[in-house]
């Protein structure tokens, strides 16, 4: 993913807002503390086991401060690490050092702890054949970042954004007056080539979808038993996706329904931080 362009295109703003928003005229700790340039090395310490995602957006903080500052990973996004594991050592300008630490930090220990919660789930689902689907339910401003750990962690992208493909979900019906009417409205005004995925959450809404054409059907919130009659009607005649509060401690219940696709927010949203720090912060000749 982070490949120079999609850095400098997409990534760089968003860590430079976030690197605005933690200094807005100085680092007034570090200029007290800190007042000439000075060389120094710190260490990346992985304090829990966990899966590591995010080194490159973590070494490009840096960067953005000070062109001149050196990181030095020794994973890499996907590896599974350990408490006290030595991950990187970054070199430079005490000063950046100080200053980047915390964005670094935040950006490295959220993706992680995406990474690592997702690849647990993903566990549950091997050799069932079902994708696992993140979702846009995204911090505000990271969803480059939140995505992309999903896929370090074994899932897969669901749309990136409103853009990216038709899903329509009760409001949209609601507006259009029932799903019949929201697919027949969909097909005409979309490009032909974007599947159409609806959200049901009754059979009649199934046999509706069903009779309109639909690529892709949404069971959302539905019980197992609901979901087992509904999977029977479908019958094949499109993809099916299962959604609504699937989490790593319910989605046994569904993994054997023989479905194509499990959604599921909390790989994003509740997702806890793999814990790291960096440590031994000191000067070098």
């Amino acid at each position: 993913m982070y490949d120079p362009i999609t850095m400098k295109l997409n990534a760089d703003p968003y860590i430079l807002s976030a690197l605005k928003e933690d200094i807005t005229s100085e680092d007034v700790t570090t200029n007290s503390v800190m007042r000439k340039p000075r060389l120094g090395e710190v260490d990346l310490i992985c304090k829990e086991e966990g899966v590591i995602c995010g080194l490159d957006v973590f070494a490009r903080v840096f960067e953005l401060i000070d062109r001149e500052v050196e990181v030095t990973i020794f994973v890499k996004d996907g590896d599974q690490v350990k408490a006290g594991e030595k991950m990187a050592k970054v070199r430079g300008d005490i000063r950046a050092l100080l200053s980047g630490e915390r964005t670094a930090l935040n950006y490295l220990q959220r993706m992680s702890g995406i990474a690592t919660y997702t690849r647990s789930v993903a566990a549950l689902l091997e050799g069932t054949g079902i994708q696992l689907l993140d979702t846009r339910k995204t911090s505000p401003n990271n969803r480059i970042f939140e995505k992309y750990a999903v896929r370090i962690g074994g899932g897969h992208n669901h749309r990136y954004n409103l853009t990216d493909g038709v899903l329509l979900k009760d409001n949209h019906i609601g507006a259009a007056g029932g799903v019949k009417e929201a697919v027949a409205m969909a097909k005409e005004y979309a490009p032909f080539v974007r599947k159409i995925e609806v959200e049901v959450e009754t059979l009649d809404m199934v046999k509706e979808a069903l009779e309109a054409g639909a690529d892709i059907i949404m069971l959302d919130n539905m019980t197992p038993e609901v979901m087992k009659e509904a999977i029977q009607l479908i019958d094949h005649k499109a993809e099916i996706e299962i959604s609504g509060n699937v989490t790593r401690e319910n989605i046994e219940k569904i993994k054997d329904l023989g479905v194509d696709y499990v959604s599921s927010g909390a790989l994003t949203h509740s997702a806890p931080i793999l814990d790291i720090s960096l440590k031994n912060l000191h000067p070098v000749s």
